[in-house]
């Protein structure tokens, strides 16, 4: 098996997740923050500038277009080191070694924005300050991967049993805009933590009240959100008494239904992310998660903001003719 076999495997969109044309860009992107890091990483090591001529010592098995291939590849199949190590031909410690530059490079990239080419959301700052100038209505979610048990006698190894799913868990949080485009993805916390008491954690009451402007809707873990912005935050509406009119009780389903067919689209966006092996089940280690998350998320991102704008026809009747009264 060649070296230009397995590379051209690699880059097909159904191992790595990717267009090619979207991996020439990330190549472009990533390449030049490689390479000063690795730069930057000798010289630290070497105590100086290099000695040799550039080009010198040891060849490397794994150029940087095969290091991120690989790293592409986990990220959505989730294959062993050892598999992919054998498909190029080399050790496997050269594969790890590659995933550990490359992922934090992906995951450090940010959420890309629709009609905003180079434009990137970082934090949930840049976030409420893109939804504010936009008038962007937010719709906000949280979501679970399993993951490895905590070893017994490990502190806080009850912080990651969900007490939804009875699994050890992370969850996150996602914001999207109406129509399922990832704006940002983080937010991570132990499966245990419930939905509004980790973003509260991450400052998101803070941001709602520096931004009066910012619109979202949620479901019911965000209760208590909507009732401290309650001309900001749109949960489900309340249930009547069970002795209240039918009337009440109808109006309240189709309430109901309108919120939550205008909030499903976020459902849908985490289910973008799933379709990445890694956030199914994550069997690597739980200190890695993070960047992991932030690596597949970004990429989701770029694809779904190459998405056009659905522009919803207005319900304004409008004569055809003028008629004469």
């Amino acid at each position: 098996m060649t070296l230009a076999w397995a590379r051209a495997a690699c880059s097909h969109p159904a191992l790595s997740g990717v267009s090619r044309a979207h991996f020439g860009e990330l190549l472009e992107e990533i390449a030049p923050r490689w390479e000063a890091s690795r730069e930057s990483a000798l010289r630290e090591r070497r105590g100086g500038d290099r000695r040799r001529a550039a080009g010198a010592g040891p060849r490397r098995r794994l150029v940087f277009v095969d290091r991120l291939l690989v790293t592409l590849v986990y990220l959505r199949l989730g294959l062993p080191h050892a598999a992919l190590a054998e498909l190029y031909g080399v050790d496997r410690s050269a594969v790890s070694g590659a995933i550990r530059e490359v992922r934090p490079l992906l995951a450090s990239r940010g959420f890309a924005v629709s009609d905003r080419p180079g434009l990137r959301i970082r934090t949930l700052e840049d976030l409420f300050a893109y939804a504010d100038a936009e008038g962007v209505e937010l719709r906000i979610d949280g979501t679970e991967v399993q993951v490895r048990r905590p070893r017994a006698g490990r502190p806080g190894r009850r912080a990651f049993v969900s007490g939804k799913k009875q699994q050890n868990t992370i969850k996150t949080t996602t914001f999207s805009d109406d129509q399922g485009r990832t704006l940002f993805s983080g937010v991570i916390r132990p499966g245990r933590m419930h939905d509004q008491t980790a973003v509260r954690s991450e400052g998101v009451a803070e941001q709602f009240r520096q931004h009066p402007g910012v619109r979202a809707k949620v479901d019911e873990g965000y209760r208590g959100l909507a009732n401290e912005f309650p001309d900001q935050v749109s949960a489900p509406p309340k249930k009547p008494k069970d002795d209240a009119p039918l009337g009440e009780h109808h109006a309240w389903r189709e309430r109901r239904r309108r919120q939550s067919s205008a909030r499903i689209c976020v459902e849908h966006t985490n289910a973008e992310y799933k379709q990445w092996r890694p956030l199914q089940r994550f069997t690597g280690r739980r200190e890695t998660y993070a960047e992991t998350h932030l690596a597949i998320t970004g990429l989701v991102s770029d694809r779904s903001a190459q998405r056009a704008t659905r522009r919803k026809p207005s319900t304004e009747l409008v004569l055809a003719r003028q008629t004469a009264c």
